[in-house]
């Protein structure tokens, strides 16, 4: 299958080095169309409706975010491009969108162009640009929704629902308020620099836990935490002093 792709770049350099890694190392891919400013980016993929957007975040005249804004229906794949790793892409991850940062590295352009070859379900989509809109929309660093890739598809979780994570091997447990638990195929210390900015906390080499979900702290019996849904969460000697600062600091908010 080839995808047509347009490329949304304002500097000129970037744009014609990603064209060229394109068309040079990924197979089936044909730019349709180059864009550097929102409202020719917003008319270029209104009139050519390509499979596949390369996006980047820092615009002259705005972010991408504004041009996902502006455009209806959106039928296309989007990969968002940033030369920054900041509060944006914290964002995108929540969605569980791609992004790739520059400069940009060959292997993960390749791999997510493959990604967006695969076709998705739509719905399922668009409900993550919803999320990551939403997220982009709340004060800083808060965010408020997180997606979660299952085996099954995505989960659009509130991340003040979330209780607590814990590691299974190279998997993540959320225990959830409802008493649903969802298993993701990441790694623990993936969503503990995730939700670091939203009072979250690893207390544990196997538990990072929503510290606004602490109902007490056992001193005895090398100490442990009780969640609100009476859970009993390990805490490592190394983290105690921390958590009781974290806490302390939490409680005079």
């Amino acid at each position: 299958m080839e995808l047509r792709a347009v490329i949304v770049e304002d500097e000129k350099h970037s744009r014609e080095s990603l064209k060229n890694l394109l068309e040079e190392f990924c197979l089936n891919i044909e730019i349709v169309g180059l864009a550097e400013s929102v409202e020719e980016a917003v008319s270029t993929i209104a009139q050519l409706k390509p499979d596949v957007v390369f996006l980047d975040i820092e615009l002259q005249t705005g972010t991408g975010f504004d041009v996902i804004n502006r455009l209806n229906n959106i039928q296309f794949d989007v990969i968002f491009t940033t030369a920054f790793d900041q509060y944006a892409i914290k964002a995108v991850k929540f969605s569980s969108l791609d992004y790739l940062l520059k400069p940009i590295d060959l292997e993960e352009l390749q791999n997510a162009v493959e990604k967006a070859r695969k076709k998705k379900n739509q719905d399922v989509y668009k409900k993550q640009l919803e999320t990551l809109m939403l997220n982009l929309k709340q004060r800083k660093p808060t965010l408020n929704k997180i997606c979660l890739a299952t085996s099954d598809g995505f989960e659009f979780i509130e991340v003040n629902n979330i209780l607590y994570c814990k590691a299974e091997g190279s998997y993540t447990k959320f225990i959830l308020k409802n008493k649903e638990t969802i298993l993701v195929s990441k790694h623990l210390k993936e969503y503990e620099n995730l939700l670091f900015e939203q009072d979250f906390m690893r207390v544990h080499n196997s538990f990072l836990i929503n510290l606004k979900e602490v109902k007490k702290y056992i001193k005895s019996d090398g100490g442990y935490i009780i969640m609100n849904n009476n859970d009993s969460v390990s805490i490592s000697r190394s983290k105690k002093e921390d958590f009781i600062k974290v806490m302390s600091a939490l409680m005079d908010t």
